[in-house]
């Protein structure tokens, strides 16, 4: 016990203590090279060098209604300087009374590794619509080889019956919605549905942040414990759709009289990250 104490005491008694540590300052990111666009600068079916879609009516986990068109103007065109995707009212398939399309970013250089997603749009309204802003991985090396192991980034969500309440999430194999652990971030916007706002993410290596127009409201930290609390060191791409009804969308019902309904997109824009 002396031998221990003793350098401690002869410190003290020479009126000194030991040096702190130096502090660590955290890694400082810029995100202004732009990697990847689409400005909606033409008129017809989404550029197919940027786009692809997801198709079917399975009900995509969530027990939804709508089924998810290729190539089909109704549900996904570009005029008017603007991406439009619509979901109507419509049993184009049987089993499915809504269509809709949920377009992918992924390849052709729609994928990317950390940095500045940024997309600015207007949201659709109406009781049971469901539009989403979000990111899924290109591969799937961890865990279950699919979700939510290999996590999800939700840029933007909103759901008709909660009007002008617009969420930010990420899931992974400790947090996620169906154990109810999932991380997220909610800020009311009074005019979502009626005017564009630009939903964005920065992504690092360290933390996930989403913004409304500049405005921090969600952060989601790396805690380095593995890939189960933090499997974002991969490519991801981005999804844009609206989903009808489902277990969130559909918690109030559907109101039929609502639809057509347009998400309506002003640009898609990623930024490279780079470090200070």
């Amino acid at each position: 016990m002396i031998s221990t104490l003793l350098p401690g005491l002869l410190l003290l008694l020479n009126g000194t203590s030991p040096a702190p540590k130096a502090a660590v300052a955290p890694p400082r990111y810029t995100f202004t090279k732009l990697a990847w666009s689409d400005e909606f600068n033409y008129a017809g079916l989404p550029d197919s060098t940027k786009w692809t879609y997801d198709v079917g009516g399975s009900g995509w986990g969530n027990k939804e209604e709508q089924y998810y068109t290729k190539k089909r103007r109704e549900n996904a065109r570009v005029e008017g300087g603007h991406l439009i995707i619509e979901a109507r009212k419509e049993a184009l398939v049987a089993g499915n009374g809504y269509t809709s399309a949920r377009l992918v970013s992924r390849g052709k250089g729609g994928s990317q590794l950390y940095g500045r997603f940024e997309i600015r749009a207007k949201l659709p309204g109406g009781r049971g619509t469901w539009p989403a802003i979000w990111m899924l991985p290109d591969k799937n090396p961890y865990g279950n080889k699919g979700w939510p192991d290999n996590g999800e980034i939700d840029i933007m969500e909103h759901v008709g019956y909660d009007p002008n309440v617009v969420h930010a999430t990420t899931h992974c194999k400790a947090y996620y919605f169906r154990i109810n652990t999932q991380k997220t971030g909610i800020t009311k916007l009074p005019d979502a549905i009626s005017a564009f706002h630009t939903y964005s993410v920065e992504w690092t290596p360290e933390t996930i942040t989403a913004q409304v127009d500049g405005q921090i409201y969600f952060a989601h930290r790396n805690e380095g414990t593995g890939w189960e609390t933090w499997p974002w060191d991969q490519p991801f791409h981005l999804l844009l759709n609206i989903a009808v009804g489902g277990e969130w969308g559909g918690q109030k019902g559907i109101d039929e009289a609502a639809f057509p309904q347009q998400m309506v997109v002003d640009y898609v824009r990623f930024y490279q990250m780079k470090k200070e």
